[in-house]
């Protein structure tokens, strides 16, 4: 059973900063799951508002069925997360263990 890497990268707009780490840290609180090894939070090297949120999950079915889990405090928080946001500046990878 190999691992998968789920990560995120986006700017938000810098006058909702606080806002967004705040919720950020409700969201780790709420997120705890069956296969979810970690979640972490960077924000790239000189600023800019530029984040990526990492996911680690100890297999691909764990990262699969990690969007069936939540509830509605959850997905409220999404919508937030969404909202703060610059439009059109997030990208994702998922990416794939291979055994050796």
């Amino acid at each position: 059973m190999s691992k998968t890497i789920f990560y995120v990268s986006y700017q938000i707009d810098p006058e909702k900063r606080e806002d967004f780490i705040e919720s950020i840290k409700e969201y780790k609180n709420l997120i705890g799951t069956e296969g979810l090894l970690s979640y972490s939070l960077f924000e790239e090297k000189g600023g800019n508002n530029r984040f990526r949120e990492v996911f680690e999950f100890e297999s691909e079915e764990a990262f699969e069925n990690f969007d069936d889990v939540g509830d509605e405090r959850l997905s409220v928080l999404n919508r937030k997360l969404e909202s703060l946001k610059i439009p059109k500046t997030t990208k994702s990878k998922t990416l794939h263990q291979i055994e050796l």
